[in-house]
């Protein structure tokens, strides 16, 4: 039985390797970015007016003039106009180009227009108030974006900015979630009244669609020749393999046995931790296979220690781990690393957690009160409000 901090060690060894691919604009949030982009002209392309209002010459209004006559109006996406007289101005409107011979843009609200000329009411402006300055945020070929990047909404508008439609990403393995168990039917069954319906397998399968991961979904009998055979065929078609169940001490847990039969290397087998002790976790050259305890509660604690930072780590993204203050004294006496099921709270800008014990690794149901699971030290059996441990967010 290894640690949590050794299963982790031993799977962040085994990460899965990326390759770049391209996928449309509309479809690359939360991807990796795996290219370089550069800005394709200046940011902005033109000395850009940030302000409704009147573009003058400062120098006229240095030398005492207050009152410009209006030579016309400059509206956004029209071509650069240009001042012809020094104590003229032109009206000029928010992310319109700056008329040439101009240099600084006074805003309506300090201007009174009539009768064609514009009296400025301010005795306080600036030189070059109120201008965006050609290439103040970027120079042509200047990087944007590095590799490695995770797109979100902010990085998107940067790719559209410079005319991409399509944008290189890190690739994302193929999974296949397999439930086993022949207690287990569909959701769209009716269970008889010695079994239930098949969760973990969706719950799985949510998670990875949290992360723009595909999956398909399996489900094999407790038969160790079946087994077998459909294993067999879902590694040949899948980069990584996550089961669900099979996975403890039972005469019926096949899954260890049939998968390093398959030639899958073990890497660990029982991890010092509650819930979740019985996870198997091994790969071949080219797969990777997480095999889970079937309990809800310790499946998805898995999931969301081990494999969504595996998933992250794999692509080159350092996922921090968020932490929160107890929000009470908690007592756990056994030697493990203990995953506490919490409603975290934020409380005057510090998070707060609050237990919420179930009725153990089975009881699923308990996970509709709680949003994170907080990792409790297996060489501690006191926690005391106001000590600070990591949390896993579910929400």
């Amino acid at each position: 039985m290894v640690s949590v901090a050794e299963a982790v060690s031993i799977i962040h060894s085994h990460h899965f390797k990326p390759h770049a691919e391209e996928v449309e604009i509309t479809k690359c949030i939360d991807r990796v970015l795996d290219e370089e982009i550069l800005a394709d002209r200046d940011f902005p392309p033109f000395d850009r007016v940030a302000m409704d209002g009147i573009a003058i010459q400062f120098a006229s209004f240095e030398s005492g003039c207050a009152e410009f006559k209006v030579e016309g109006i400059a509206a956004a996406g029209q071509p650069q106009s240009a001042l012809a007289e020094q104590t003229s101005c032109i009206e000029v409107m928010t992310g319109s180009s700056l008329p040439l011979n101009t240099d600084t843009v006074v805003r309506y609200e300090d201007v009174a227009i009539e009768n064609g000329h514009a009296v400025i009411k301010s005795s306080k402006l600036v030189k070059g108030q109120n201008i965006h300055a050609q290439a103040s945020d970027a120079r042509q070929s200047d990087t944007l974006l590095t590799p490695g990047t995770v797109l979100s909404p902010i990085e998107v508008a940067l790719i559209a900015t410079i005319g991409k439609p399509r944008v290189k990403v890190k690739s994302l393995p193929s999974f296949a979630i397999i439930s086993t168990g022949d207690e287990l039917v569909d959701i769209h069954e009716t269970p008889h009244k010695h079994q239930i319906r098949r969760s973990n397998s969706y719950t799985l399968q949510a998670a990875l669609q949290a992360l723009n991961c595909k999956s398909t979904l399996h489900h094999l009998p407790d038969n160790k020749e079946k087994l077998s055979q459909e294993l067999h065929k879902i590694l040949d078609a899948h980069d990584v393999i996550i089961l669900s169940g099979g996975v403890s001490k039972g005469k019926f847990d096949y899954v260890p046995e049939v998968l390093e039969q398959l030639g899958v290397e073990k890497h660990f087998h029982k991890v010092k931790q509650k819930p979740g002790k019985p996870f198997w976790f091994g790969s071949t050259q080219d797969k990777t296979v997480f095999a889970l305890p079937g309990n809800p509660v310790s499946t998805t604690v898995c999931f969301y220690k081990y494999i969504r930072q595996w998933i992250w780590q794999s692509l080159g993204v350092n996922a921090d781990v968020d932490v929160a203050t107890l929000g009470v004294d908690f007592n756990f006496p056994a030697p493990l690393t203990y995953f506490l099921e919490v409603q975290v709270k934020n409380e005057g800008g510090r998070l707060i957690a609050y237990p919420k014990q179930g009725g153990g690794s089975g009881d699923f149901a308990n996970l509709k009160e709680v949003n994170a699971f907080m990792e409790l030290p297996e060489e501690v059996t006191s926690f005391k409000k106001g000590e600070t441990y990591p949390i896993y967010l579910l929400r």
